[in-house]
């Protein structure tokens, strides 16, 4: 799709990329405003469209906006899963890649990482977001698996639980100093640095020597 100007400041669309438009406009009203400063008539408008046309496609600005979330899971599972990279070169380094590539998603897809975190749209507001979002989760679970797999039989803690520490651990550190917009504090380290100590700090409560 080419994407051309229409009047001033508007997007305009080659017939049959309306549903196309629309997600573009949201995503950049959600880049420029945030998930709730924009109305759905203001989407259309950026789209270059008239305030009824995005009733083609979506039933409201929710609908658009969980669009908007299951797109940004979908790339965020391959930025995940791209770090994971199936283990290599070990679970546990492995593993701290997937939490560094949660950061730098964090930081260069703000407007996604918004829309997917931020946009108080329900997980499970749409079949199709709500599976997007557990093949997310699914990278980490499976990161989590392995890195427990080498620990003693008798002291690994469930996988699940393990996952979902570091996500919440990943995503407070995202949340707050590694995004790439207005909403990033600032730290006194890099928040990679941040995240490799509070990592070996879970490991070696985990009794894990990193190094093996």
């Amino acid at each position: 799709m080419s994407w051309h100007k229409k009047d001033e400041g508007r997007r305009g669309y080659h017939h049959g990329h309306l549903r196309e438009a629309l997600i573009k406009a949201a995503l950049d009203l959600i880049g420029e405003k945030g998930p709730a400063g924009f109305s759905f008539a203001e989407a259309a408008r950026s789209a270059g469209v008239s305030a009824a046309a995005p009733y083609r496609h979506f039933r409201d600005r929710d609908a658009l906006v969980a669009e908007v979330a299951r797109q940004g899971f979908e790339r965020f599972s391959a930025f995940l899963a791209n770090a994971w990279s199936d283990g290599a070169p070990d679970p546990v380094t492995a593993f701290d890649n997937v939490g560094r590539a949660y950061l730098a998603f964090a930081r260069t897809e703000p407007a996604y990482y918004a829309a997917m975190f931020e946009a108080q749209v329900a997980p499970d507001a749409t079949p199709e977001l709500a599976k997007a979002a557990d093949e997310a989760f699914a990278v980490l679970q499976r990161a989590a698996e392995a890195m427990v797999a080498r620990l003693p039989k008798e002291r690994r803690p469930p996988a699940r639980m393990v996952s979902l520490h570091m996500w919440s651990f990943a995503h407070g550190i995202a949340s707050l100093f590694a995004r790439g917009d207005a909403a990033r504090r600032k730290l006194p380290m890099t928040p990679e640095e941040l995240l490799e100590a509070g990592f070996l700090i879970y490991l070696d409560g985990l009794g894990k020597d990193p190094k093996s």
